[in-house]
């Protein structure tokens, strides 16, 4: 990256030491320190060099005068980036079982909490996934209920045999006669595929449909318009592990925890926020001001995406502060996105 080619061989040695040795320790880190891990068999007088030109390019920090030096976020992104090949290649760190992954009968939102869960215990922070929107995910079957005069619920098992519901507010009037027709009808046309496709096939082929259903076809093309459009102003975010952060509360700033958790309580926004992060990477590491959230600029969020046949479904990760052991996390997440993408697309099989 560009930012590390003004690092000479022996400042990178130095900054990644620097970097370990505070993520262990959590305090500032001396020459004596460096000299004594013998990575270098310079003077100490070199390595305070070393150092001092560390922090002149914003890599490290010195508290106050008579202390060691601590990393900053540039400092940490040095250090994560040096991390990746090697971690991501290495499953030494993680250890997953099969059966944390098998998705039971039940739905998909609690099958996600448990993957929460995981992510959390594993971690020893604060894990997160972001459940996918109901019109992106292939059924089996579908049956739509008439809940009230302007609430009808769609009831969806995925191909991968987990539930998933919605209750969508309607502008038209829905007997349930009429919906059980619907739905027989979508299972029999459009199984194995989504919400979406199923809304696009109506609108383009809308004068063929309306032959066979009547007024039905305008109406159901209506609810999966509104459907869809109430999931782009909506999103779910499930997380575990508060606790754990709470127990860490001298590593951040406590008004900003607060806000954190407040976020995590509006649920929306933060879990919008979080999917606008992911990429096609496997993993993304956030480290502090670089998520321009003010809430968790004191914190690490490392995630990634899962879904099947190249479709992103959602994002999960761990959020917890920066001195977070990234040579665990970062496997860990990449691991459990790739397990969980699996089952799913064996579902799909």
């Amino acid at each position: 990256m560009a930012m590390n080619s003004e690092l000479r061989d022996k400042d990178r040695v130095v900054l990644k030491t620097i970097c370990e040795i505070y993520l262990r320790i959590g305090r500032p880190v001396s020459s004596a320190a460096i000299v004594q891990k013998k990575v270098l068999t310079d003077s100490p007088a070199t390595i305070r060099n070393i150092m001092s030109r560390l922090e002149d390019l914003g890599y490290l920090f010195q508290p106050h005068a008579s202390a060691g030096r601590i990393p900053t976020d540039k400092g940490l992104r040095f250090y994560v980036n040096s991390l990746f090949d090697e971690t991501l290649f290495s499953r030494q760190a993680v250890t997953l079982q099969a059966q944390d992954f098998a998705p039971d009968k039940g739905d998909f939102p609690t099958y996600l909490t448990r993957i929460s869960r995981l992510l959390a215990e594993q971690s020893d922070s604060l894990g997160f996934v972001i459940s996918p929107r109901i019109s992106k995910i292939n059924f089996h079957h579908l049956r739509l209920i008439k809940i009230s005069e302007e609430k009808v619920m769609i009831i969806l098992m995925t191909t991968f045999n987990l539930l998933l519901t919605e209750i969508v507010e309607t502008r038209h009037y829905f007997t349930q006669f009429e919906l059980d027709k619907v739905s027989q009808a979508i299972n029999q046309r459009f199984r194995g595929k989504n919400l979406t496709f199923v809304r696009d096939c109506l609108v383009n082929e809308l004068a063929r449909y309306r032959a066979s259903y009547e007024s039905e076809v305008d109406k159901i093309t209506a609810l999966l318009r509104d459907s869809i459009l109430q999931e782009e102003q909506e999103g779910q975010i499930i997380f575990q592990g508060a606790s754990k952060l709470l127990d860490k509360a001298e590593l951040f700033d406590l008004e900003k925890l607060k806000g954190l958790f407040r976020k995590f309580e509006e649920n929306v926004k933060l879990a919008k926020l979080l999917s606008d992060f992911i990429s096609l990477d496997r993993v993304k590491v956030l480290i502090g001001s670089e998520s321009n959230i003010p809430d968790i600029s004191d914190c690490a969020l490392i995630l990634s995406h899962y879904g099947y046949n190249n479709q992103v479904l959602g994002t999960l990760g761990v959020l917890g502060p920066k001195r977070i052991p990234y040579r665990r996390i970062i496997p860990l997440v990449d691991q459990v996105a790739q397990k969980l993408s699996r089952t799913i697309s064996q579902g799909e099989s």
